[in-house]
């Protein structure tokens, strides 16, 4: 199959449906594979594949990157550049471990250097499962289209109870208050949404709160397994 796999399987035309559902159905399973050889809690990494290793959001997602790691997560990405790149690295600089889901586009991107357990999808769809089923919560930096609908999908998976205790951390206050705004000032006061949910978000400018707010999550469900334990068997 190639990158117009997804482009494909959505025209109205099918000429063979059952071979593009039996090719999803082996990536979700190549990818829950992927997924098991992970063998830790993880969190997944969101921001933009366009950022150079100047920028204060790479610098940043490299430090949580790290931090993570130092606490025994995995640091799972979309595998590409940009934020990607830098909390993958940050991962492994600490000694962790760095997961890279990958797709394939046509414009952008291969599997960035410091990804150690990689899988490289054709469909969207799969790959998604994949950065939701191995983490225990997500950390959004800036990003475009990619970022927001990762985003919102999460929100929708917690709202609609599909995940339950899944923390999502926007990081970067300012680049997020337009949002922020849209969402209490539209959507709330609309009644698009019901009040609280604009609570599933966390705000932070401060990277070990973003890590402290999803370990601590993970640890509060886990609360009959001790810290140190937790950590060593993470190692």
């Amino acid at each position: 199959m190639s990158e117009q796999a997804d482009r494909e399987l959505l025209e109205r035309e099918e000429e063979n449906p059952q071979a593009h559902a039996y090719a999803i159905g082996a990536e979700i399973g190549a990818g829950f594979a992927a997924v098991q050889a992970i063998g830790r809690p993880g969190v997944t990494v969101f921001g933009s594949a366009r950022i150079r290793e100047d920028h204060p959001a790479y610098a940043a997602a490299c430090t949580v990157g790290g931090l993570f790691a130092a606490e025994g997560f995995a640091v799972v990405t979309g595998g590409g550049p940009g934020v990607m790149e830098a909390a993958n690295r940050g991962a492994v600089e600490a000694g962790g471990v760095s997961v890279g889901f990958n797709v394939v586009l046509p414009h952008e991107q291969g599997m960035n250097p410091y990804v150690q357990i990689g899988h490289t999808f054709e469909h969207f769809y799969a790959r998604k499962v994949m950065l939701v089923k191995a983490s225990e919560g997500f950390v959004l930096f800036p990003g475009g289209f990619g970022t927001l609908d990762e985003l919102f999908e999460a929100l929708t998976l917690e709202q609609t109870d599909k995940v339950f205790d899944f923390p999502i951390v926007l990081f970067d206050r300012s680049y997020w208050r337009g949002l922020l705004d849209f969402i209490d000032g539209t959507l709330l006061a609309e009644g698009m949404i019901s009040p609280g949910d604009q609570n599933l978000l966390f705000v932070t400018d401060d990277p070990q709160e973003a890590v402290q707010i999803v370990v601590d999550c993970y640890r509060k469900r886990c609360a009959d397994v001790p810290a140190a334990t937790f950590k060593a068997d993470a190692q």
